[in-house]
């Protein structure tokens, strides 16, 4: 495997355009992500956009990429130091990272976290995706401690997981043995901090291209258009309702990317739906979230 960054993308000129297979779907995301990192929680309202404006050419592999070495790093970092870190984070993201976790009920193990999300991936991809997704709900806006296995199990259920599947998963070889996939895919595509996003197109012969960072959405596109070397136009977005009766919890700032709107103007959007009893507004330390009622 070898991949460009994205530094050097702008130099590169695709070959001939091919036939895509729309079926096949011809590129693959690697997602390298962190289940306490709040860059790649801030990664989320990009990731959906993506998905629904342009999902129909990529299949999207989450690939737990935190190094065992930063894991451990967070034990040494004072929590003061995370809670800071974590609360700017928010601020500027509006994605919110409630820091206050550091301080009240830390997060003891992040290798039993990882090891979760493994274990919920083996009911099926869509089901590891629902389970972080509602792990990093849990830490970053309620303040739990997701490693502790209660509090995993919880997870499990909301995710509407097989529970009693997730509680023997949890402890299995295969979960183990799924996360030190990971931790090889991480070390071998030379990734070396969270969020990391790498491009594979179907051709063995081109090269794939590594995005490290937060950037802005049009990168993103910038860089899938040049992997499919064409210029597909975004498939047209949900209608809001539709959007939230499928995600049934979202930030304002998510529905304000998916639908390019300011965040005023999602909050004004979804204020209509609190009056029709179709929503609720979730209180949250940064920014608000949005839970579907229907």
């Amino acid at each position: 495997m070898s991949w460009k960054s994205l530094s050097s993308h702008k130099d590169t000129q695709g070959t001939a355009s091919g036939f895509f297979n729309l079926l096949k779907r011809p590129i693959e995301i690697y997602v390298f992500i962190d289940p306490l990192c709040p860059e790649c929680w801030s990664l989320e309202p990009f990731l959906k956009k993506l998905t629904i404006e342009y999902g129909r050419f990529f299949t999207l592999r989450p690939i737990i990429g935190g190094q065992l070495a930063s894991w451990n790093q967070n034990k040494k970092v004072k929590p003061e130091n995370l809670k800071q870190a974590w609360d700017k984070t928010g601020c500027q993201t509006g994605m919110c990272c409630d820091g206050d976790v550091w301080l009240e009920n830390p997060v003891s193990s992040p290798f039993s976290t990882a090891l979760a999300v493994k274990a919920a991936e083996l009911q099926g991809k869509k089901a590891g995706m629902r389970f972080l997704r509602k792990v990093q709900e849990y830490v970053f806006l309620e303040k739990q401690n997701i490693s502790d296995e209660e509090v995993l199990i919880e997870c499990a259920g909301k995710s509407r997981l097989d529970v009693e599947e997730f509680k023997k998963d949890l402890h299995s070889e295969a979960a183990k043995k799924a996360l030190q996939c990971d931790l090889k895919l991480t070390k071998e595509m030379e990734v070396d901090s969270t969020p990391t996003i790498v491009l594979f197109n179907e051709s063995e012969e081109d090269a794939g291209l590594k995005i490290t960072g937060l950037y802005s959405y049009d990168v993103y596109v910038k860089v899938l258009k040049e992997m499919l070397q064409k210029d597909p136009k975004p498939a047209i977005k949900p209608e809001l309702e539709d959007f939230l009766q499928h995600f049934r919890f979202v930030a304002n700032k998510e529905i304000a990317v998916v639908y390019d709107w300011s965040e005023q103007q999602a909050k004004k959007e979804m204020k209509k739906l609190v009056l029709k009893q179709k929503v609720r507004e979730i209180p949250v330390k940064h920014g608000a979230f949005w839970e579907y009622l229907g």
